[in-house]
């Protein structure tokens, strides 16, 4: 009991960093709109998702490009270095303009995994498959539609705009706390 407590008590520094980092810094440091490149990764085994470190819950794996990176290599490097594994991008999903709680553009890919082994890293608590039609209850929300768009297979990319608002938030709060007590 004492440990979940524990765990439960280390929410509030992750809280107030993901809340500077979603409420403060867009708005008062970034010169640049955020885009987020992601990777909806399928194999024989299922989809591919990452347990983050600071939110507790499962998410696609990605991050930002470096300076003078494609977008499709960006999505191989962040996924190699969260989960170990390699990916061929198939093609674009589309991109998720977002509002609200840290304003960005997810940029989703749809990938096959290649090779590797499947592995945690500094950024990722864990890595694992799961059934792409029954992903868990811990997926944060707003991967639920990125998923389900990556699977319909669109004849063109889509572009969705989403509004990241108290209610998202407090789901992601909720998710957070679940896997915290549950871990």
């Amino acid at each position: 009991m004492a440990g979940r407590l524990a765990a439960l008590a280390r929410a509030l520094p992750d809280w107030a960093r993901i809340a500077w980092f979603g409420l403060v810094a867009p708005r008062a440091t970034e010169r640049v709109p955020l885009v987020v490149h992601q990777a909806v990764a399928l194999s024989g085994e299922g989809v591919l998702l990452t347990l983050r470190g600071d939110l507790r819950g499962w998410e696609l794996p990605g991050g930002s490009a470096h300076p003078g990176e494609s977008d499709e290599a960006c999505v191989r490097r962040e996924v190699r270095e969260e989960s170990g594994l390699l990916v061929e991008v198939e093609f674009l999903v589309g991109d998720y303009v977002r509002t609200g709680f840290r304003p960005h553009t997810a940029r989703i890919w749809r990938c096959r995994a290649t090779g590797g082994s499947l592995r945690p890293s500094d950024e990722t608590l864990r890595a694992a498959w799961f059934d792409p039609a029954a992903p868990p209850h811990t997926l944060f929300p707003w991967y639920r539609e990125p998923l389900a768009d990556a699977l319909a297979r669109h004849p063109a990319p889509v572009l969705r705009r989403e509004h990241l608002g108290p209610g998202a938030v407090l789901a992601g709060m909720r998710i957070d706390l679940r896997m915290r007590w549950r871990a």
